[in-house]
């Protein structure tokens, strides 16, 4: 086993990037929505440390990133908290069963992002239910995945090769 410090300071690193790359298309929020910036971190976290962690801060960054700097707003922030935390959750556990190829990194990857979505989408019908804003499947299909796909392709592309890097340079801590 790795040493948890690594993980728990590798944790704290995707954290940070989940509360500062949305800065980079804050100007234009339909590109950040588009382009997901807060989901990457999220997805590298399960690969680099595991899904505990993963899960922690998949959970948390929406939440502290809506306390610190009030976006999301707070009815976006709550499913997004359960989609990223189920990010993590899937991306580690597939990446550690899974044997360590090329190929299985986009398994892990696509699993995870269409679990997240899922998960999403059953956290804002409970919330219509609930009262709080109305949602069908036709406002699941297109923010699940009609409107995502600019962030699905981008992070198809960008995480494998992250990954990648990570594994050669040594600071991958699944095992």
């Amino acid at each position: 086993m790795k040493n948890p410090v690594q993980k728990l300071v590798a944790a704290a690193l995707c954290l940070a990037l989940c509360l500062l790359l949305p800065f980079l298309t804050g100007q234009i929020p339909q590109i950040g929505s588009a382009l997901s910036p807060m989901h990457i971190p999220v997805l590298l976290c399960g690969f680099i440390c595991g899904w505990p962690y993963a899960l922690v801060v998949g959970f948390v960054a929406p939440l502290l990133r809506h306390l610190l700097f009030t976006m999301p707003p707070m009815m976006t922030a709550i499913p997004m908290a359960f989609e990223l935390a189920t990010y993590g959750l899937v991306t580690g556990i597939l990446y550690a069963l899974l044997p360590k190829k090329i190929g299985y990194i986009y398994v892990s990857l696509i699993g995870a992002m269409l679990a997240g979505r899922v998960v999403w989408g059953i956290v804002r019908w409970g919330m219509m239910v609930m009262g709080f804003s109305p949602f069908g499947f036709q406002a699941f299909l297109a923010g699940a995945f009609l409107t995502a796909i600019p962030g699905i392709i981008c992070h198809i592309i960008l995480i494998p090769i992250l990954v990648i890097a990570l594994k050669k340079a040594k600071l991958i801590f699944v095992e």
